[in-house]
């Protein structure tokens, strides 16, 4: 299933294990579910922390696997064999279900923690998926910090029957306690901001404590990226106010047509951006989205930029750099079907769609 040198990384990873995890697999006739055994068994003598056992209830998705931390209720499952895209994300579910902390901000881990309520998350991917593994990968985090959610991931394309039958037509699709709840590529940070009922109102505290800036990027891709290391490069005060750092960018597989790089991905460029940006003292404010700008002339001082969680930002100079968006046709319908029926990427949604007419 593996071959050696990924078996070799693999073992190397594998190391880094803190506690014991078991690995609980739920297999039927299927030769998915073959293929699934071999891959587990290439998995268990990997490290010492590492046990194998079948799965007895019938009451799971076949095939399927849990990982779960030994003697707690930690841990996450995946119908179907997390391999394409979603390879790391199961080295990462065998990492951090281990024991092995996250990379995520404190920040973001204690707002996971301290979430109440129950959540049973179900997300349905594609293992052509560029966007699906971020929505796995954040989810499985969620699930190992909090004992109050739990995660499976589904592979769309090996349960089409429950695929038809909850009307799945773009992946990353995610449902919360058996309904629909969200679509696309989403963050740590947006997911658990969406989950924490007063973050909005939290961060709209923060924001109006901030100072005025000397120069306001709103827009976090490539344009307001480099504006704001301009001017943080001239000791100027300054300050990104961002939907989605990154933006477009962010969804974008193959990029071609950057000067001097002949071929590099969406994701990673953003992370280099981002890591780009930080090296200055420029104050990035994510998952804010400005909604009206009152110029000086209004305010009797400073530009002042309201927020749509209500809070409020200031600044001497304001550069406006707010990028694109996927063109839409204007067709009839087109906005009520987006991601049921209207799909926008092959690679992706593709596989939902197998054996139908399109």
């Amino acid at each position: 299933m593996l071959d050696a040198n990924i078996k070799g990384q693999l073992k190397a990873y594998m190391e880094k294990l803190q506690q014991p995890i078991e690995l609980v697999a739920a297999y039927d006739d299927s030769k998915k579910s073959e293929e699934l055994k071999q891959l587990l068994e290439e998995i268990e003598p990997m490290s010492e922390k590492i046990s194998l056992r079948t799965e007895e209830s019938t009451e799971v998705r076949r095939p399927s696997f849990a990982i779960n931390r030994v003697g707690t209720d930690i841990g996450v499952r995946f119908a179907g064999i997390p391999m394409g895209h979603e390879f790391t994300s199961l080295v990462l579910a065998l990492l951090q279900v281990g024991g092995h902390p996250s990379k995520a901000s404190q920040e973001v881990i204690q707002q996971v923690q301290e979430l109440e309520g129950e959540f049973e998350f179900e997300t349905y991917f594609s293992l052509s998926c560029q966007n699906c593994p971020d929505v796995v990968q954040a989810l499985n985090l969620m699930s190992v910090l909090n004992p109050n959610i739990k995660h499976t991931s589904i592979d769309g394309a090996l349960f089409q029957d429950e695929v038809e039958q909850r009307e799945v037509m773009a992946v990353p699709s995610v449902y919360l306690n058996g309904q629909p709840w969200g679509q696309g590529r989403m963050t740590l940070e947006e997911i658990a901001a969406r989950l924490d009922t007063n973050s909005a109102e939290k961060e709209a505290r923060k924001i109006n404590q901030k100072d005025a800036f000397d120069v306001l990027v709103i827009g976090g891709g490539p344009a307001g990226s480099a504006a704001a290391i301009y001017a943080a490069r001239k000791g100027i005060a300054t300050g990104i106010a961002a939907e989605r750092f990154g933006g477009q960018v962010a969804d974008t597989m193959g990029i071609e047509n950057l000067i001097s790089v002949p071929y590099t991905e969406g994701p990673k460029l953003v992370a280099a951006m981002e890591q780009h940006v930080n090296e200055y003292e420029v104050d990035i404010m994510n998952m804010q989205r400005a909604e009206k700008l009152i110029p000086a002339e209004q305010t009797g001082g400073l530009h002042e930029v309201r927020l749509a969680n209500g809070g409020s930002l200031k600044a001497r100079t304001v550069i406006l750099s707010t990028g694109a968006r996927w063109r839409q046709m204007g067709v009839p319908g087109e906005e009520e079907y987006r991601n049921k029926g209207v799909a926008y990427c092959p690679h992706c949604d593709g596989p939902l769609f197998k054996g139908k007419r399109v």
